[in-house]
Parts: structure tokens; sequence; C-alpha cells
């Protein structure tokens, strides 16, 4: 819901390239489109070498043409922030997300545990890294490398890895650890709205309807609805007998995606 449009994301990308292009202007990189390189988003005047602060602005050049769908570039980014600072452990975190994203587990696999191996503590590798295995059906343990991450008291966005741990819990059927880790999200971050969701259907699968209006009204004042969360809420006034609540989710429903999956449901009385 926060990403950057794909036009501001080029935008802002044209801009730091040109903004690089002077300071190292007179460094080869060996014939990168990324020759003219990107503004470091943080201060590089400090002990930061120079072939790190190469590596560092590489890696997230390649992080932002991943972000544009543009893979060969990315890996092209890649390999110069390699060549600049082999090192430098985020380089192999954005390399995995890249080959996974390619379907190509065993670089994916190789480039998480370098990455882990320079950096075993790393928040952001090891909440990647258990994604990762999470969707490969790794569930036990692409938990334990998120809740690692969770661990880290430098981690500024751990609510993340605890919804991340949670949608791996309901994959595996453990809604009762599931519930604990979206119970845990909301505590540190109380308008995360994955955290929001996912506690909301927990509980009306439970029968605790009370506690899903409560949640989805939250959800409500921080996020737009979606079909599946309309459909949720119109699910749940209907149980508790809100007629009027039901019939507003169902017309925003009809109204706003009349090409869903959750607005067929409705027409068809598939409750």
């Amino acid at each position: 819901m926060n990403r950057l449009s794909i036009t501001m994301r080029v935008s802002l990308m044209a801009a730091m390239l040109a903004v690089l292009a002077g300071i190292y202007g007179c460094a080869g990189t060996g014939g990168s489109i990324a020759d003219s390189g990107i503004q470091p988003t943080s201060d590089t005047s400090g002990n930061e070498s120079d072939a790190r602060a190469r590596a560092r602005i590489h890696t997230e050049l390649a992080a932002g043409y991943f972000d544009l769908g543009n893979m060969g570039v990315a890996l092209e980014e890649v390999t110069v922030a390699q060549q600049a600072d082999a090192s430098y452990p985020p380089i192999y975190n954005v390399a995995a997300l890249i080959y996974a994203a390619l379907k190509d587990d065993r670089r994916a696999e190789e480039n998480f545990n370098r990455a882990l191996r320079l950096s075993p503590g790393d928040a952001d590798i090891n909440n990647n890294y258990g994604n990762y295995l999470c969707q490969r059906k790794r569930e036990a343990e692409g938990i334990k490398y998120l809740l690692v991450a969770v661990q880290n008291p430098l981690y500024q966005t751990p609510e993340r890895s605890l919804v991340n741990a949670g949608v791996c819990a309901r994959r595996k059927g453990d809604d009762a650890a599931a519930m604990e880790f979206f119970q845990r999200a909301v505590t540190l971050r109380p308008n995360q709205p994955q955290a929001l969701y996912q506690l909301a259907e927990l509980s009306f699968m439970a029968n605790n309807f009370a506690a899903a209006q409560g949640y989805l009204r939250r959800l409500a004042q921080v996020a737009p609805g979606t079909a599946d969360v309309l459909w949720l809420g119109l699910r749940v006034e209907r149980k508790l007998g809100n007629t009027l609540a039901e019939a507003s989710y169902a017309q925003q429903l009809r109204k706003n995606f009349p090409d869903s999956k959750e607005a067929a449901a409705l027409q068809a009385g598939r409750y």
C-alpha cells in the first residue's frame, strides 16, 4: 500500500543516477548500465571505504531495478557491487531475492547462505530467508529465521517478521501460533494492517465475531477496504445480525470490486 508508483520510482532513480555521475565520474565500473551510479542514501564521509561505498550504492541500484522488475539490469548491478567489495552482505541478500523471483532456487539458497555467513544476525537477511523458506513449504525452518530477525534489537520493523511468521504458521495449519504472532505484531505496531486483517479472519473462523468486528474497525482506520476485507466484514456483520452494516459492506463490494471473486460469491449467496 505504501510502495512508490513506478513512474515516481523511475524519476527518483534517474535523479540519483545523475547525482552520482558527478561523484564517481572518473571511476570505471566495467561498462554497466549504471556507470553513472546512484546517490548514497546515507552519509559516506565517515569510515566507509570507497570500495564499500561503491558496493552499497550498486546494491541499492540492484534493489531498485529488482523492484521495477528489471531482473537483468539488477543482476548486472549485483555483479558490479560484488566486484567493488565482495564482503558486503546485502549484495547477496538482494541477489537471493532476484534469483528467488526468477525461480532459481539453487542460486537463491547459495546467496542467502553467503549473506548469512557474512552477517548471521542481520535482521533483513533473516527475514527474507525465512519468508523464502516459508514460501517453499519449509515452514518450521522459515519461522526460525524470522524469529532471529525479531530478536535483533536494532531491527526497526520486527512486526513485519512477526506477520510473516504468522502467515507461515497458518500455512502449516497452526492457527494458535499464527494468532500469537499477529497479536505480538499489533502490540509492537497497533495499526499494522496485515496483522489486523489476519486477526480478524482468524477470529471469524473461531466464531469470535465481536473480536473480528473490532479488528476490522481498527483496520478501516488505517487502510482502504479491499475486496477481501469487505467480504470478511460483510460476513462478520451477517453473523452478528447487523443488517445495515452488512448491506453497507455489500454495496461497497459491488460498487468498488464488481469483478472480484468476492462479489461473485456475494451474488451467488456463498457466504
